[in-house]
């Protein structure tokens, strides 16, 4: 029995460790994702209003530009997957890796080449673990993405989509993050970068008619200086997003930790203390039974 106690004991102290470090790592996520969540938000005017001149000149009807074109038949995507460089976040990366299988399934069922681009460490270790191939690979900021990784970022997918196709070029470029709804609710989307009739339609839907506009000096140098402004800041607004997802889901699933850990600690304080009073009573038990043995003799 004392055995018993001790080990219920270990586990007590055990348990209630671990419950400090859940309570302390969910602090430090209820702090940080008000910051996130207002990052996300003062990128999003910025990102609506460049999305929007984009659109403007791209619609043009005598506008051609490489970015603007959709290919007949696409061949090869890129696909930017983000997830986070840490764990205990519950089904954060989880949700997104699924959300991303699917796209990846799909484009195999068109017949178009995915070529993943990686975002997190735990999408490195998805792939990795599987022996599957990969672009390319970026890693540290998940939580507090920064402008100049997405510009890096932005640049890489670019290239790939200004290439040529028999060069080894993509047609297309897809993102699949996770998109904050709330601190309760986050959802895996996949949205298209490029080319950009998709992202027009549904960016500017419901903002009025689109104004005419008379450039100088063409449309499709105005679209070369705009362009890489708009890839950097829709690539920065999805980085912020998942962080602040990120940062919600942690948050969330440490406060989970948390009372699963005062759980445990409940029921190995109430076995404890069953087998203390179990103990109690079968020493009582052997008193008992030598003083009556002494008794009767």
């Amino acid at each position: 029995m004392g055995a018993q106690i001790r080990v219920y004991r270990q586990k007590i102290a055990s348990t209630s460790s671990m419950k400090k470090i859940f309570k302390a790592m969910e602090l430090i996520a209820t702090s940080r994702v008000g910051k996130a969540r207002s990052r996300a938000q003062a990128a999003s005017p910025y990102a609506e209003a460049i999305t929007r001149a984009v659109s403007a000149v791209a619609s043009q009807d005598d506008v051609e530009h490489v970015l603007t074109e959709k290919a007949n038949n696409p061949q090869r995507a890129a696909v930017l997957i983000m997830a986070s460089d840490r764990g205990l976040a519950g089904a954060y990366s989880t949700n997104v890796l699924k959300r991303s299988e699917s796209l990846l399934a799909r484009l195999r069922q068109d017949d178009i080449e995915a070529r993943p681009y990686l975002y997190g460490r735990k999408a490195q270790a998805f792939y990795d673990f599987r022996d599957r191939e990969y672009d390319q690979v970026w890693t540290g900021q998940t939580d507090s993405p920064s402008v100049e990784r997405a510009r890096e970022i932005g640049k890489t997918l670019v290239d790939q989509f200004v290439e040529p196709v028999e060069s080894g070029g993509v047609d297309e470029i897809y993102l699949v993050f996770t998109e904050f709804k709330s601190m309760v609710t986050q959802e895996p989307v996949v949205k298209r970068l490029l080319p950009l009739s998709v992202v027009e339609s549904e960016e500017t839907s419901g903002a009025g008619p689109m104004p005419l506009y008379d450039f100088e000096p063409s449309p499709e140098e105005v679209l070369d200086a705009l362009l890489p402004r708009y890839i950097e800041s829709r690539i920065f607004s999805a980085m912020l997003e998942a962080s602040a997802s990120e940062l919600a889901a942690r948050q969330k699933a440490m406060k989970s930790a948390a009372d699963n850990a005062d759980e445990l600690i409940r029921k190995y304080t109430l076995l404890r203390n069953n087998a203390r009073q179990a103990e109690i009573t079968q020493e009582l038990t052997e008193l008992i039974a030598g003083a009556d043995a002494l008794a009767s003799s």
